[in-house]
């Protein structure tokens, strides 16, 4: 996922200890992280993305950089002396009480960051990246949370379970009266989340349960829209007419695809996860159904082989 907001100066690496470790379910465990620092802290978004710098077992964080150039140092150490970075994103911040949440997905002995929240007690140290309080609004980040509906009068959302926790924390921030359908994939009926949604949002928990990842959550969300989403016969082929999607390929490039400018449309929807299924889902909505693609904001939080860098 992009990495561009990290090298601004405004986001800074913010020191942090575990203060609660949390088993929500057999795939996901709430960690939560506090600290003097995040009194500096600064939301940006419902899905805002942070990095999470990670130990490295023996040295901890003994050789990483600090400063506003702390990414290029970073960037700069020998491999064995660079904390490994992966992107989470915050599902709750409480700025009074210097508390952030992260829900982690804990998949074994599989990567760095699940190694970690495997072992992680309370009063562990652990860095995060994220912006600082601005010292004027306008000086405010951009570039690390993507929902933004407009006048949207019906969203979709739909993701795996990398991006569980940014629609949960979306869910909950939805005005009473939103309308819409939600599609979280997720390893097994077990690992559905209690959340909290409008009555007019149908949120739909889809278990794999041995299945291969992105299959059921791609046929359920490409049956909805072709029935559910009406674009009038001009527009659709219009909108097919006029756009160009570009074939990415996923084991190369990031698919990273938002709106850059709040549109009046009458459907908004957010999809991300795996970066294979995202495609195949803006292969769908754009091309099969005709959505507009300034009204969907795609993005591929990770791919299958594929570790983060």
């Amino acid at each position: 996922m992009p990495y561009s907001y990290l090298v601004a100066a405004r986001y800074r690496v913010f020191s942090v200890r575990v203060a609660a470790v949390s088993a929500l379910t057999p795939s996901f465990v709430r960690v939560t992280l506090t600290g003097d620092a995040l009194a500096d802290f600064s939301a940006v978004g419902l899905d805002q993305r942070i990095k999470v710098v990670l130990p490295i077992p023996g040295h901890g964080f003994t050789d990483l950089p600090d400063g506003d150039d702390w990414y290029g140092a970073w960037r700069a150490l020998p491999d064995a002396e660079r904390n490994p970075l992966r992107t989470y994103t915050v599902r709750s911040f409480r700025p009074d009480a210097r508390e952030l949440d992260i829900d982690f997905v804990a998949h074994g002995d599989t990567g760095p960051a699940s190694r970690w929240v495997s072992s992680c007690r309370v009063g562990d140290e652990l860095r995060i990246v994220g912006p600082a309080v601005p010292s004027s609004p306008a000086e405010l980040p951009s570039g690390a949370a993507e929902f933004a509906p407009g006048s949207a009068t019906r969203i979709l959302l739909a993701g795996d379970e990398t991006a569980a926790p940014a629609i949960c924390a979306i869910l909950e921030a939805l005005d009473v009266a939103t309308v819409g359908h939600v599609f979280i994939e997720v390893p097994t009926d077990a690992d559905r989340l209690p959340v909290t949604a409008p009555a007019g949002v149908e949120v739909r928990w889809i278990a794999r349960n041995g299945a291969s990842h992105g299959v059921r959550m791609t046929d359920q969300v490409c049956a909805w829209a072709s029935e559910a989403v009406s674009v009038p016969a001009g527009v659709a082929g219009a909108s097919r007419a006029a756009v160009e999607l570009a074939d990415v390929d996923v084991d190369e490039q990031v698919l990273w695809d938002v709106p850059t400018v709040a549109e009046e449309r009458p459907v908004y929807a957010w999809i991300a996860g795996e970066a294979g299924c995202v495609k195949e889902l803006r292969r769908h909505l754009v091309r099969g159904v005709g959505l507009d693609r300034r009204q969907v904001a795609f993005m591929g939080y990770w791919r299958h082989g594929k570790a983060e860098h």
